[in-house]
């Protein structure tokens, strides 16, 4: 029987400070490293082990978030190649020919979206798809805020709680989870988040044609007649012939082989270099070339740290409780804090599923609110495991549950600190767009609730 000690309270304590300060919108990269501190010198018993415990933790934090920190910057470089020479609006011309009508606007803006975010990610494609497609939307007669709806619950929601293609959201909920395959995961996600998606997109569509009946204002969308075009050369219409073509083929490959989890991530991020190459080859000669090939890999790394680096210190505190992963930062002896949590649980209340899952969202809901999206799934993950030790239930449908709140919110679809990027670009109130998501959000997680509990 496993006996709470001293060390476990403080650790609960300071997991219980983390969600307060995530709770007030602040952020919790402090009170991680703190903890890190004060467990370490507890465990060891010396303030020189504790201040050690905090360099070790994100070392190996770093180290299980490298694979995905790189793909994710590799795949940023590639965009900005792309942008850089014009082959993005290219590749975007006959998708803007289709848009005739709002209803059609809405899910064709959507889609691409969601196509986009899969695989550079949703902050870049917001740049990429509005910039491109939002003037084609608005003539078509969908309202700027409606716009913004359509990018923001296909992007940050439906395509940011999936990454089914840079396996980014499933590989840390996993790892934290202690599941071995990141493709195990997603393959729990997938029910879950096709609930999620089709019933928060029904809802949020069904609320906008019951607006636009009420929306008697006519915008129009911004002349760009002025703009001075440059044609494109050969080698840009071939950049954006060639480029979803080859990603078309990864898919393939991906199917054809059964690649999983790091395998499928490395041919992606392997594509993304590769195409980052030829673009800077095509469109860039001699020492030019190679100057703007490190330049997007700069911009590329930039943009990988920046989004991961507070991750990287919120996943080491969480990793204390794991056993595996405590025992790499504690030494040999560590127990999982979380892991022991799950035991005593086991042994002295109980718990059915029913309270397990709504836990589970709440605190991903509650994780979510720093609009990081990311930084919460260790915890999510690390529960997942810990209430699937103390109870006889499916561990992946509950972390699948947990990854899923915690990137709605924190991904973010109805925060307004975390929508700012798809509100500006499509020049809207993040309030206003935080509103018209919220219901048809919230509808959608009492959908995928119900669903969640028959497959716990």
């Amino acid at each position: 029987m496993v006996e709470l000690t001293s060390l476990h309270l403080v650790y609960f304590l300071f997991v219980l400070i983390v969600i307060i300060t995530m709770g007030f919108r602040k952020e919790t990269v402090l009170p991680c490293i703190l903890g890190i501190f004060v467990i370490g010198a507890m465990y060891s018993k010396s303030l020189v082990k504790g201040v050690q415990a905090v360099f070790n933790s994100l070392i190996i934090s770093g180290n299980e978030f490298w694979g995905i920190i790189l793909v994710i910057s590799l795949v940023i470089a590639m965009s900005k190649a792309l942008q850089d020479i014009g082959a993005d609006e290219l590749m975007m011309q006959p998708i803007k020919k289709v848009m005739i009508s709002p209803t059609i606007a809405f899910f064709i803006l959507g889609i691409v979206m969601l196509f986009f975010s899969w695989f550079i990610w949703p902050s870049p494609a917001v740049a990429l798809v509005g910039a491109i497609m939002l003037p084609a939307a608005i003539k078509a007669g969908l309202s700027p805020i409606w716009a913004a709806v359509a990018m923001n619950l296909f992007g940050h929601g439906i395509g940011l709680s999936s990454d089914f293609f840079i396996q980014g959201a499933p590989a840390i909920t996993s790892k934290a989870a202690g599941i071995n395959d990141s493709l195990t995961l997603s393959k729990a996600v997938l029910p879950l988040w096709v609930t999620m998606s089709i019933v928060t997109v029904s809802a949020s569509f069904f609320f906008m044609k019951k607006d636009m009946k009420r929306i008697k204002k006519e915008v129009k969308p911004e002349n760009d007649s002025a703009a001075i075009k440059i044609k494109p050369g050969i080698g840009v219409y071939l950049v954006a012939i060639v480029t979803p073509i080859v990603f078309l083929v990864d898919i393939f490959i991906m199917y054809k082989y059964e690649l999983r989890g790091g395998d499928a991530t490395a041919l992606v991020g392997g594509t993304a270099v590769l195409i980052m190459c030829f673009v800077a080859m095509v469109q860039h000669k001699g020492s030019i070339c190679l100057e703007k090939i490190t330049e997007y890999i700069k911009e590329g790394f930039i943009f990988g740290i920046k989004i991961f680096a507070p991750v990287i210190v919120i996943g080491a505190f969480f990793f204390l409780g794991s056993q595996e992963m405590a025992q790499k930062i504690l030494g040999q002896e560590a127990r999982g804090l979380l892991s022991d949590l799950g035991l005593y649980l086991a042994d002295n209340i109980t718990l059915s599923k029913i309270p397990v899952a709504i836990i589970q969202m709440i605190v991903g809901v509650i994780t979510g609110l720093d609009g990081s999206g990311f930084s919460g799934l260790p915890l999510v993950g690390s529960l997942a495991q810990t209430f699937s030790m103390a109870i006889d239930l499916n561990k992946e449908t509950l972390a699948a549950l947990g990854q899923i709140a915690t990137i709605w919110v924190g991904g973010g679809t109805i925060i307004p600190w975390a929508i700012i990027p798809v509100a500006a670009i499509c020049n809207v109130k993040p309030l206003e767009l935080a509103k018209k998501n919220l219901l048809p959000v919230l509808i959608g997680f009492t959908a995928t609730f119900l669903v969640a509990l028959f497959l716990l």
